[in-house]
């Protein structure tokens, strides 16, 4: 697993031997960053979203498009994460990393000619990425998540006047999004996402099985933007009535739950409906996770 302080090798040119040195965190923490993505991407199977299998319940988005958006976007996770380093919570560092964002989102629907692979994914983990960087190594999930609820409520004065889809839909159904997710400081990734991963780890697990129960607890509780938008309410409750079955099954590491899962996505598939939300709320959890700070969860 990718850990969030790794080690560099460097040649000492006057002994003619090698040196094992520290890399600052920050420095790091674009990669890791990146490597979520991928391990998100990848993660199978999954219900209605892309994955080895094949697209889900998208017509636009691609696992190929899904991983070369991963890969685009590590140097802007790094310069987030430089941006932030040292500093306090502010408008000038709010706009600087939103600009550093908007940038991320025009190179990834360039690799991806046009898709939109994770728009949701850059909100929230350039949040992490940033706050992360901002403390040093003793702080705890709960004081980075706190930091980006920070950034989040500060405004974006550059921000573009049209209406998303998430906002569309905030409004239409009453529900939060993915802003009002990081403005309360990412609480299905506090004390729902880090939680089912880590216990699931603890029950012995494989690691596969323990982050697919992981999206589908968080699933299971989340008003997920991206399946209001495509399918409504109904698409909504057809994904949190199926994550909880799934889990009072036992979970994807028994039989009864994993084909629960199975139906569960050709449910969504019918609906054209993706529990996008859920899938870049899991990318934090694992970047929060790889960070292996010690904390009561």
């Amino acid at each position: 697993m990718i850990r969030a302080q790794e080690l560099v090798v460097v040649e000492n040119s006057v002994a003619g031997s090698v040196l094992v040195e520290k890399k600052p965190r920050w420095q790091t923490l674009g990669k890791l960053a990146s490597s979520v993505l991928l391990a998100e991407a990848r993660l199978t199977p999954k219900p209605g979203l892309v994955d080895e299998r094949g697209c889900g319940a998208h017509i636009d988005v691609t696992l190929e498009a899904m991983l070369k958006s991963a890969l685009i976007l590590e140097p802007f996770f790094h310069e987030m994460a430089q941006i932030a380093v040292g500093q306090e919570v502010c408008m000038d560092l709010r706009e600087r990393l939103a600009d550093c964002g908007r940038r991320a989102e025009i190179a990834m629907y360039a690799a991806t000619e046009g898709s939109n692979a994770h728009r949701g994914a850059i909100w929230c983990l350039g949040l992490l990425v940033a706050a992360t960087a901002m403390h040093d190594d003793h702080a705890s999930v709960w004081d980075i998540c706190e930091t980006a609820a920070h950034i989040a409520k500060l405004r974006d004065s550059k921000a573009q006047k049209a209406d998303t889809n998430g906002l569309i839909v905030e409004r239409s159904y009453g529900v939060k999004g993915a802003r009002g997710e990081a403005q309360a400081g990412f609480p299905h990734v506090t004390a729902v996402g880090l939680p089912y991963l880590r216990h699931r780890r603890k029950e012995g697990f494989s690691e596969s099985s323990a982050r697919l129960d992981t999206l589908l607890g968080i699933m299971s509780t989340l008003d997920d933007t991206c399946l209001l938008y495509r399918g409504g309410m109904a698409a909504l409750n057809t994904a949190k009535r199926g994550a909880k079955e799934v889990l009072r099954l036992g979970g994807t590491n028994t039989v009864s739950g994993m084909n629960m899962l199975f139906q569960l996505d050709k449910r969504l598939i019918a609906l054209k409906a993706s529990p996008g939300g859920s899938a870049n709320l899991l990318s934090a959890t694992l970047f929060l996770d790889a960070l292996n700070l010690k904390d009561p969860v």
